[in-house]
């Protein structure tokens, strides 16, 4: 069974931002903030965070590795 959306009001929400933006996040279930009992916006967590880069990614055991000439020979090379 599916959770019902959470809803607050907007002096709620006002007192409690911080907080209600870490549970949105950790729970992953949306809340609508209300005025005077009327939906006013709807909170929703990211689909996804950002790949991390890839800079500093490769690791090698030895700086000759990297400088080595490839002496293995390619399929594009025959």
């Amino acid at each position: 069974m599916a959770e019902s959306v959470k809803n607050v009001s907007t002096s709620y929400f006002k007192a409690h931002c911080l907080a209600i933006l870490d549970e949105v996040a950790k729970t992953g279930l949306p809340l609508i903030v209300t005025q005077r009992g009327k939906p006013l916006a709807k909170l929703v967590p990211l689909d996804s965070a950002e790949p991390p880069g890839l800079l500093g990614s490769v690791r090698y055991k030895r700086e000759q590795d990297l400088l080595s000439p490839v002496t293995e020979s390619w399929e594009v090379d025959q």
